[in-house]
């Protein structure tokens, strides 16, 4: 795996084309697109980001990372179903709870955005396959019982958006073991996650298509 390095310099820069919260999505399905991961309940909050995706870049910044809490890099590169080739030009969307263990709202939202809060983001990986996230470590369900972890959805071109295993932390007492995870959609989704001044820097590498159904 490799090791997330970050300076103060890097966690500042914030993206170009971040998408707002509250506008009206831009982006459509495509009825040409391949079916697959089977059903997909809540898939649809990929395309309610309101700029086009051939606008998005590789970085985007959730709206809780100015915020106080466990300052969280998030990246990664997305390869092709070999495991080797970079899968540039795929968007991955994430959502995940705030401190609380909530999905928090403003008032307001539509579709999606009332179930999956305004701590949600989109990045169309670059001509390497890579992409990051600026956010704050999310907190469990105040019920207890579940690890602390972040939804995400993906969507390749030519292909339906499909799940893939959350993002969940090592060292999280309710992380399920490995067997209880089964084969891990997408590659494993557990972080280690490492502290560079102040900031926590996580990696997760992803593999389209591994162990996705009707893939």
């Amino acid at each position: 795996m490799k090791t997330a390095v970050f300076t103060l310099t890097t966690y500042v820069l914030f993206p170009l084309f971040a998408c707002s919260q509250s506008s009206p999505s831009v982006n459509k399905p495509d009825a040409a697109d391949t079916r697959v991961g089977g059903r997909c309940e809540g898939c649809e909050a990929i395309y309610e980001c309101p700029v086009p995706f051939s606008v998005l870049n590789e970085v985007d910044t959730l709206p809780d990372f100015s915020l106080n809490g466990p300052k969280l890099v998030l990246s990664g590169t997305i390869y092709q179903r070999d495991g080797k080739t970079p899968a540039p030009g795929v968007i991955l969307y994430a959502y995940h709870t705030d401190q609380s263990g909530r999905y928090p709202t403003m008032g307001g939202e539509q579709g999606w955005g009332k179930r999956h809060g305004y701590l949600r983001g989109w990045v169309r990986t670059n001509q390497k396959g890579e992409y990051r996230f600026y956010t704050l470590r999310p907190g469990a369900y105040p019920e207890g019982g579940a690890p602390a972890h972040i939804h995400a959805t993906l969507k390749e071109p030519g292909k339906t958006a499909y799940w893939i295993d959350e993002y969940l932390f090592a060292g999280d007492p309710n992380l399920p073991s490995a067997s209880q995870r089964g084969k891990p959609k997408g590659g494993d989704g557990v972080l280690q996650v490492n502290e560079q001044n102040g900031v926590l820097a996580a990696t997760r590498d992803i593999i389209l298509g591994l162990n996705i159904d009707d893939y």
